[in-house]
């Protein structure tokens, strides 16, 4: 695998992807495939699919074979599995009374949403809604740069903003970057705070060195608007708090603003709200996303603090159609209104030390298993091998496929990272079940 392609996901053109769909894909789902393949547009990672769903629910998905798999991958949207009866519910009562919204008006539950939103940070206390997360990214880049009056950013290597010119500008993915011209002026990218791959070779002070580079760059450009990343990359890469708080601090020096992207994670998955609330930091905006929409709905948000209201007054940010969609507000409420009830970040938190638990026992069994690592349920399994990255990719790639055969479908990030992010309602059998089957691939591959 060319190690420059490795990304968020696994992508499909690798020899091994060929050889698992020539053993695994029946007559009819081919002619399915083949269909789809035949009238959508090509790209890496997606066209063509992997297989043809027939129907999801909770934890699981179907697929037209009559397969059932844990899905510990969803796209990150289903914070509580796909289709909760109480969230089709909301939405089904919604759409014979108020289906759309035109943009000259508001409406209730467009309202009430914003409101909880505000709630969850001291700070951030102005909304605007997006049909999805690149669109809030991108509004919180003309934020930053209304605000500031500067257009320069800083942003990270390997990191996923979307799929846009302006957030694969900012990102840091060549999957999404390679052969597509120019970008956007002024954009910045640093290191990762990831202290197994750091360039600059700084052992454990890595994920400091990579803050301190930071304001290196804040410093000698002088002029930068805003520094934008995730809070922690999926795979996941979890910084430790100084580097949070290093950032926050030298941002607020050389007035820049901090703009966290929490798409995939925020709402619970981490076992809180926002995931920027275990390093004891506010960011000035906040980008949400993904699970918003209760895994039925396309929706996001951009999470600002009040003073910006008065700069951004007079500028046209968002301007979407569907932009306070009453359908996707009623979803947005009843899946935190469920949080809340059900007590689900407590849950988050038993099933994390749970999960490290198994994690940590499967490494000390398996020699090709580099690092695990979590936080709530967003879940990595590092594989190395002796030789190369490009074996490691390999053996994440082939677990990954076997997996599939065995009953559990993820994703690969990175090219060799096992990336797991099951529902946050998730239960400890499920857990149990989908670290089993690792541990089989594993046990057969090795």
């Amino acid at each position: 695998m060319n190690t420059n392609l490795q990304s968020e996901g696994d992508i499909n053109i690798t020899p091994a992807r060929k050889k698992w769909t020539e053993n695994n894909i029946d007559p009819e789902s081919k002619k399915l495939l083949d269909e789809d393949a035949s009238c959508f547009l090509h790209q890496t990672l997606s066209t063509p699919c992997l297989n043809v769903i027939e129907s999801c629910a909770g934890s699981t998905i179907t697929l037209a074979t009559g397969q059932t798999l844990l899905d510990f991958h969803g796209n990150y949207i289903h914070n509580l599995g796909f289709g909760h009866p109480e969230i089709v519910a909301a939405i089904t009562e919604m759409l014979p009374k108020l289906s759309f919204s035109t943009r000259r008006y508001t409406n209730r539950p467009a309202i009430e949403l914003a409101k909880k939103l505000t709630s969850f940070s001291p700070s951030l206390t102005r909304v605007l809604f997006a049909p999805g997360g690149a669109e809030a990214v991108s509004m919180a880049i003309k934020v930053a740069r209304a605000v500031t009056g500067r257009h320069k950013t800083i942003s990270l290597w390997d990191s996923f903003h979307g799929a846009t010119l302006d957030a694969i500008s900012v990102g840091g993915e060549a999957v999404f970057r390679k052969d597509i011209g120019p970008l956007m002026p002024g954009t910045h990218h640093v290191p990762p705070p990831n202290p197994s791959e750091c360039p600059f070779h700084c052992g454990d002070t890595c994920n400091m060195s990579c803050a301190n580079y930071i304001e290196y760059i804040l410093d000698k450009e002088g002029d930068v608007s805003a520094v934008i990343a995730e809070t922690i990359r999926c795979a996941p890469f979890i910084p430790p708090k100084e580097y949070w708080q290093t950032v926050r601090a030298a941002c607020d020096r050389h007035g820049a603003l901090l703009i966290l992207d929490e798409i995939p994670h925020a709402l619970g998955r981490t076992g809180k709200m926002f995931t920027f609330q275990h390093y004891g930091i506010e960011p000035d905006m906040v980008v949400i996303g993904k699970g918003l929409g209760g895994g039925i709905m396309p929706f996001a948000a951009l999470i600002v603090k009040e003073e910006f209201n008065e700069k951004t007054r007079n500028q046209s940010l968002g301007h979407f159609t569907h932009e306070k969609n009453p359908i996707a507000c009623v979803a947005a409420l009843k899946m935190i209104e469920i949080i809340e009830r059900d007590n689900l970040l407590e849950h988050v938190e038993h099933m994390h030390h749970y999960s490290i638990e198994q994690m940590t026992r499967m490494k000390e069994s398996q020699p090709y298993i580099y690092d695990v690592r979590a936080l709530g349920l967003i879940m990595g399994i590092e594989l190395r091998h002796p030789d190369t990255k490009e074996k490691a990719s390999a053996l994440a790639e082939s677990v990954m496929y076997r997996s599939l055969e065995l009953g559990l479908s993820f994703k690969c990030s990175m090219g060799n990272i096992l990336n797991l992010t099951p529902p946050v309602n998730v239960s400890k059998d499920e857990l149990q079940q989908a670290f089993s089957i690792i541990k089989q691939a594993l046990a057969e591959l090795v």
